[in-house]
């Protein structure tokens, strides 16, 4: 984990998100704890417990996007689950361990694409060899086969591990393409040449045939197993040789796809899924979203007796448990859960009160005001104004945006908000592509050049819409 202090993690975090500097300033200190608590001596980190969050607030006001931004800030392993999504164990659905397992294939992922970008420069120069030798191959060898093979030495043959994988067209001995080929001066002298062109990148479309691996194919019996920590596909790949098929494609791709199942070779993969669970144990982050809706709330019901048992089933995952994972056991105990939700129809006390002491942290998230709009339409580096610039300047149209265009597409989206179901900083995206949709329709074939965005193009692209409450609440 990168040592940021609290301060430079709000700092990172305010190029993305406008405003909620409380949530902002808790999810950072709870981050940095981490830090601190590899600090201390080891007897006494085992006694240290993350802080885990609760963020309330409505919907569209930044509670994901802090988590995941965070994550990203960080390089933490992070998954994002829904709390509805889960059953009581018994019951059909996806049972509340899946959310660590989930997140452990996140951190393998990360784990497998540091040890593959480190061994990457080695790798495409090996690759690069091989696309040169599939490019100008060389001339194939003769094979002569003895017509009075008898029925023994044919079974002997089949008998063998790579016998029965050439029977079966799976033998993987195709590394080198020169493996059966001859290769004359004129073939050597074609392929210094064709090097020479793909090292300068003048060869990236050509067609080039390969051979790689069938991918697995995941079932709904290998759906299930991984909820269980059995990893189905695994074990049978283990069984089975790999089968070998052909595809053609440009250069470019087949360097990727080359360089991904070569790097499958070199790593150690035991490796890889050791520093995963580590990482997953010390850095992880899950994020239950909708947890308010398995909180009891005033109204009592039929449901309510599922919602508690799904409650009772995290409540060890959060407290801290070992779960059985394909890649290994992974401990819980210092994986940091942020748990979100509205809370509009009950409140954080109608959850059990053993799982509202795990959630100590609780920070409530404000409504966005007109001016928050403002900034998020024009300050983050991922501003929806700058997103939509970049699109139309592939159509080469230069957009942009008045000041007062802004202001009104602000005003517009806070008083949407008011006026029907407040979804935040979402309504934004719905009011600028309904103002975009004939530049966005046109853009192709007008080859316009420059258009500017004003306030009164605004009006008259949702001014009516907006007047008219009935034909707002399904436009708009």
């Amino acid at each position: 984990m990168e040592t940021l202090t609290p301060k430079q993690i709000v700092e990172q975090l305010d190029n993305y998100i406008i405003g909620q500097n409380d949530a902002k300033k808790a999810v950072a200190i709870a981050l940095y704890n981490r830090y601190r608590r590899m600090q201390v001596p080891k007897k006494m980190q085992q006694e240290i417990t993350p802080k885990n969050l609760m963020m309330i607030g409505p919907t569209g006001v930044g509670k994901t996007e802090i988590a995941r931004r965070l994550a990203r800030v960080v390089k933490a392993p992070f998954v994002k689950v829904e709390a509805t999504k889960f059953t009581e164990v018994g019951y059909v659905g996806r049972d509340v361990e899946s959310m660590v397992r989930d997140l452990v294939d996140v951190a393998v992922s990360m784990e497998e694409k540091e040890k593959f970008d480190e061994i990457r420069p080695e790798v495409r120069r090996d690759v690069d060899k091989k696309l040169v030798k599939l490019l100008v191959p060389g001339i194939k060898k003769e094979r002569r086969q003895e017509n009075n093979m008898d029925f023994m030495s044919m079974l002997n043959n089949l008998q063998s591990a790579n016998g029965l994988q050439d029977a079966l067209g799976q033998n993987n001995n195709d590394d080198d393409p020169d493996s059966d080929s001859e290769v004359t001066d004129s073939i050597r002298d074609q392929r210094l040449s064709v090097k020479e062109q793909l090292d300068k990148g003048l060869l990236e479309d050509r067609e080039v045939t390969i051979k790689v691996e069938e991918s697995r194919k995941v079932g709904p019996m290998n759906d299930q197993m991984g909820q269980m920590g059995i990893d189905m596909s695994g074990m049978m790949d283990s069984l089975m040789p790999k089968k070998m098929i052909t595809r053609t494609l440009p250069v470019k791709e087949a360097r990727e796809v080359l360089i991904q199942q070569e790097s499958q070779k070199r790593v150690d993969h035991d490796e890889i899924y050791q520093a995963a669970i580590e990482r997953t144990q010390d850095n992880g982050i899950i994020f239950i979203d909708e947890f308010d809706k398995i909180a009891a709330g005033d109204k009592k019901n039929s449901g309510e007796v599922s919602r508690e048992g799904v409650q009772r089933d995290i409540l060890p995952i959060v407290e801290g448990s070992q779960i059985n994972t394909k890649y290994g056991a992974v401990n819980t105990d210092h994986i940091l859960f942020i748990a979100s939700g509205a809370f509009a129809e009950s409140k954080p006390s109608d959850l059990i009160a053993e799982l509202q002491g795990r959630f100590p942290i609780r920070v409530e998230l404000n409504d966005l005001t007109e001016s928050d709009f403002i900034q998020i339409l024009t300050k983050p580096d991922n501003a929806l104004t700058k997103q939509y610039v970049a699109l139309t300047k592939a159509d080469g149209i230069n957009l942009t945006f008045t000041k007062e265009s802004v202001e009104e597409i602000a005003k517009v989206a806070f008083d949407l908000n008011n006026a029907n179901q407040n979804i935040g900083a979402r309504r934004l995206s719905t009011v600028l592509e309904k103002i975009l949709s004939d530049i966005l329709y046109e853009g192709p074939d007008m080859q316009m050049g420059d258009i500017t965005i004003t306030r009164e193009y605004v009006k008259e692209q949702v001014g009516k819409i907006v007047a008219d409450k009935d034909l707002s609440r399904y436009i708009l």
